[in-house]
């Protein structure tokens, strides 16, 4: 069948038309996005302001059209931390129900880290043992361990890049403090979890998924996303810890300029960074394998298993 996910990311609405069946790695068929950032058009009292909801449910409508033409079936839609956190979120879901007429699902943190952990097992399938899988996402941390296909343990923290870059970071470049008052908050909250994800087992294989880890992950070297979905990729610690005082020292056009590194996310890129070079050092993790799959094929797939005869 020819199925389509609606992401409503913090920094990212994207659409994703596959064709996929039970048993069977879904294909993708076309896609189509639009760097709406929710999370940056919340107005002083916590609520998404009306300009960003009219654009959303302007992207809704193109890829309702988009699906139709393309011959998809279904339609599936989920939020994550931008609507989850919202304070009028349900009055956004119900607009949107209104006048597209589709229900979308608001995934919790601990959802969000449960099916990115689907999707890196069955890409990397059993043979890989222990996982411990890592997201970085524009509102959220994600982190999972485990051996099966439900991890042991999944946490998710508010350890966003967009959100930190909102909240945390001053200046461009960003000041040495404010870098430092990211490090210090990315690391007193990642230290609270470690004990929970290291008491389950040592990992045998550590992932990464998210466009955060992947442009990372080019800018240490990693091949380019024109080499395809198969070419290995890792990003090491050790590399990390040279890109983050880069990172920090440059301006947000610099930093885009980089490899792999878009124009919309350059200014998130030190938070990330810093995010992700904290996990890796309290989680006492050398490398990170980079797996092309994340959360939405972790929801397709799960649409699939339900779908067994």
């Amino acid at each position: 069948m020819r199925l389509g996910v609606l992401d409503l990311g913090s920094n990212t609405v994207h659409l994703l038309l596959v064709d996929a069946h039970h048993g069977a790695a879904p294909v993708p068929a076309s896609k189509l996005k639009m760097p709406l950032r929710l999370s940056e058009h919340l107005q002083a009292d916590g609520c998404i302001e009306d300009a960003a909801v009219d654009q959303l449910i302007d992207f809704i409508r193109r890829g309702q059209e988009l699906s139709e033409d393309l011959g998809a079936t279904d339609v599936m839609a989920f939020a994550t931390s931008a609507i989850r956190e919202a304070v009028n979120g349900e009055q956004v879901l119900a607009r949107v129900h209104e006048e597209t007429g589709l229900t979308i699902q608001v995934l919790s943190g601990e959802d969000e880290a449960r099916m990115t952990f689907l999707a890196v097992r069955r890409w990397f399938g059993w043979s890989s043992g222990r996982i411990l899988a890592f997201d970085i996402g524009g509102g959220s941390l994600e982190l999972a361990s485990g051996t099966d296909e439900e991890p042991d343990v999944a946490v998710s923290l508010p350890l966003g890049a967009g959100r930190l870059t909102r909240n945390l970071l001053m200046g461009d470049p960003p000041t040495l403090e404010s870098v430092r008052e990211v490090r210090r908050h990315a690391r007193a909250s990642i230290a609270e979890v470690v004990g929970r994800l290291r008491r389950v087992g040592e990992p045998r294989m550590a992932v990464a998924t998210s466009k955060t880890f992947k442009q990372l992950a080019r800018i240490a070297g990693a091949a380019p996303a024109s080499d395809g979905i198969h070419t290995p990729r890792v990003l090491k610690a050790s590399d990390l810890h040279e890109i983050v005082p880069t990172l920090a020292g440059m301006t947000t056009a610099e930093r885009s300029n980089l490899p792999g590194v878009s124009e919309g996310r350059s200014a998130q890129m030190v938070a990330g960074a810093i995010v992700a070079e904290a996990a890796m050092d309290l989680l006492e993790v050398d490398e990170l394998v980079v797996c092309p799959w994340a959360l939405r094929e972790g929801i397709i797939l799960q649409r699939m298993d339900g779908l067994a005869p």
